[in-house]
């Protein structure tokens, strides 16, 4: 045969004999290569090391230490997985597989008898079989109707089936005289799975719809070196510690019943103190910059979200609107911009006003699918710190930074370094999603572009992250799951005060169009928890801390009244305190309220009668310090005062100067 020309990554060119395969291919570029090749790049598309190359291709290969590389080994855990299922359950139906951030997953309905994590054992056990027995993997194409002949009676493989057939044909590998159907690029052979572990079982709509039947979800995880699979495991229990539904649970900050509403969180007493402490802490923050708070409803007329474009752009992710019954209809608000630019719209505004700032606690709506709906982190009822500054064109720049600092600030408050900067861009080749208007999309990311340089700071560009009327500067972080998150953003508008027909009187005395400028400094009150909680592993600091002192008495009856005084004393100075006046041992109280991650337990006897001092026992701190209670109550008011602060921030301080 003649031979074929392959291009590789770094632009060099090889000629291999057609016919020859990745691995083939591997070796004939270079011998340590491909000892460490686990699968190909052709053409941008993964493929197994066995895949014939008969034409002239751009060439990768994928190695053991790639990123890629791991997406191989999960997609060949994943068949394995469905493999030792299939021989333990052969009755067993199956939904989709593939992978997940740090692993694998197979979705599973075994009818009444469901997998359940007792099962896993011996599923691990039939896949170390499967993997000892040194299976070669080898992906063949079978007609769609021979697909359906070996799927006949799983209705989800059926489907699959019709789903991902091409010329009649679908993609499948033969395990133990087992035939699983998957396009993905896998391992060689089963035996190189050197490390695996199945971590757990969850509920999963097929489809994603929560009007399909639930399948059970087994979680997995695999990696060539043992050394990996125990950082992973250790990173897994770092994140189920941190996890914000877990700590919410254990201090009893917030629930979620889908019986009475999925994604709608219930704020517990303590879980309501964090957030009436956040409230008040970014409403005293904002008017101290500037910002007019305002309240308005949460419901609108449907035709504002149509002019906003929302109706057009957003409509999935709205809720119904709600007839009234005599040609009026009214809409949930999954945003506060329309009603923000109706507050601006009520007056003649003049150059000398602007810029107008507008702040809210504004609470939306938006319907999230139930699959996607998490705990605080993704909820169907939210409150935005929703604010927007109604600007001339001139004044853009300088608001910009004016945000970004108080944003710096705020981040400093909460002790916050750990992030970075997006500038958010439209897909120009996406006009469904994005409003339609070159110039305006080239001119107002460019502004942003400009502004972000001026100050010097680093970010990254991502193109179709864009908010559909303008372009945004996101700040991202990850929570403890290692999920990304927008925690703040900026965003750029010249669209909605033309829809909306915004003008101000210039010195001209003319009309003249503002620009507006949508910015929220720390998200949704419900994600913000979620992710303080993560971050300070509950274990808030001192002024955010629902409850921050616990006085337990030695003996309530001659300590008591002592701790009783020391309780108003300090409620006076609006210090959220309690006495511990429970018939249980001393020790007990101290250990559960080392547990609720309270910052202080004083503890009070017949000493600290006698001279006026407690015994301060700090979170986190084993040993105990008497001092004189009046000096507790002045330090821990500055405490609280100075936000608990413990140092200087180190990256925030030389951020913005």
């Amino acid at each position: 045969m003649a031979d074929i020309e392959v291009t590789l990554a770094d632009g060099a060119k090889r000629s291999v004999e057609n016919g020859s395969s990745v691995l083939e291919a591997a070796k004939a570029i270079s011998t340590s290569l491909a000892k460490k090749a686990v699968a190909g790049k052709v053409n941008d598309k993964i493929v197994s090391l066995n895949q014939i190359l008969d034409e002239d291709v751009k060439l990768e290969i994928v190695t053991k230490d790639s990123e890629e590389g791991l997406q191989v080994v999960w997609n060949t855990g994943a068949i394995v997985l469905e493999a030792a299922v299939q021989s333990i359950y052969p009755d067993i139906h199956f939904g989709t597989k593939g992978n997940v951030e740090h692993g694998f997953y197979c979705d599973t309905d075994n009818g009444a008898e469901q997998i359940s994590v007792d099962s896993l054992p011996a599923i691990e056990d039939k896949m170390s079989e499967l993997i000892k027995a040194q299976i070669p993997l080898k992906q063949e194409l079978i007609s769609e109707n021979d697909a359906l002949k070996i799927v006949d009676g799983d209705p989800y493989q059926a489907k699959l089936v019709h789903a991902n057939a091409k010329d009649g044909k679908i993609s499948a590998y033969n395990i133990a005289d087992m035939t699983i159907l998957s396009n993905a690029a896998v391992l060689e052979n089963t035996k190189d799975v050197k490390v695996f572990k199945l971590l757990s079982v969850a509920g999963a709509y097929w489809e994603g719809k929560s009007s399909n039947p639930m399948l059970q979800r087994i979680y997995g995880t695999a990696f060539f070196k043992q050394k990996e699979l125990d950082a992973e495991l250790s990173r897994q229990r770092e994140a189920h510690d941190r996890d914000h539904r877990v700590i919410g649970n254990n201090l009893d900050l917030f629930f979620v019943d889908p019986k009475v509403g999925a994604g709608l969180p219930y704020w517990m007493p303590k879980g309501a103190t964090i957030r009436r402490t956040i409230e008040r802490y970014i409403i005293d923050k904002e008017v101290a910059n500037g910002y007019q708070h305002v309240y308005t409803p949460v419901l609108m007329n449907l035709d504002a979200y149509k002019t906003s474009g929302h109706w057009e752009h957003y409509r999935e992710d709205m809720f119904p609107p709600m007839d009234m019954g005599d040609g009026e209809m009214l809409e949930l608000r999954p945003m506060n911009c329309p009603s923000h630019i109706q507050i601006y719209k009520h007056h003649i505004r003049s150059y000398r006003e602007l810029p107008i700032r507008i702040a809210e606690l504004g609470m939306m709506h938006r319907y999230e699918k139930s699959g996607a709906l998490s705990g605080l982190q993704r909820v169907r009822e939210m409150t935005l710190n929703d604010g927007h500054t109604f600007v001339a064109p001139d004044q853009i720049q300088d608001e910009f930074k004016k945000i970004l600092k108080l944003m710096v600030d705020v981040y400093d408050d909460f002790d916050i370094t750990d992030y970075t900067f997006r500038l958010s861009y439209r897909d120009p080749k996406n006009t469904k999603k994005y409003f339609d208007d070159d110039a305006m999309w080239n001119k107002s990311q460019a502004m942003l572009k400009a502004a972000m340089d001026d100050l010097g700071l680093k970010y990254v560009e991502a193109e179709g992250e864009a908010a559909f009327y303008g372009p945004k500067l996101d700040v991202q972080t990850k929570t403890a799951l290692g999920n990304e998150e927008t925690l703040s953003t900026i965003q750029l508008d010249f669209m909605l005060p033309e829809r909306f027909d915004l003008h101000y009187v210039g010195a001209d005395g003319e009309e003249h169009r503002p620009v507006m400028i949508h910015r929220g400094l720390v998200s949704t009150m419900e994600r913000f928890t979620a992710y303080l909680t993560e971050i300070y592993k509950g274990a808030f600091p001192t002024w955010l801390a629902p409850k921050q002192v616990t006085i337990i008495p030695v003996n309530q009856k001659l300590h008591g009244d002592y701790a009783e005084k020391l309780r108003q004393k300090m409620a006076d100075k609006k210090i959220r305190v309690n006495v511990d006046k429970r018939n249980e041992k001393m020790g007990y109280k101290i250990r559960e309220a080392q547990t609720q991650k309270i910052p202080y337990v004083l503890v009070v006897g017949d000493q600290e009668l006698a001279n006026g001092s407690v015994s301060v026992r700090k979170y986190g701190q084993k040993e105990s310090e008497s001092e004189n209670n009046n000096m507790f109550i002045d330090s821990l008011i500055a405490e609280i005062q100075n936000y608990s602060r413990t140092g200087d921030s180190s990256k925030n301080d030389e951020l913005l100067k």
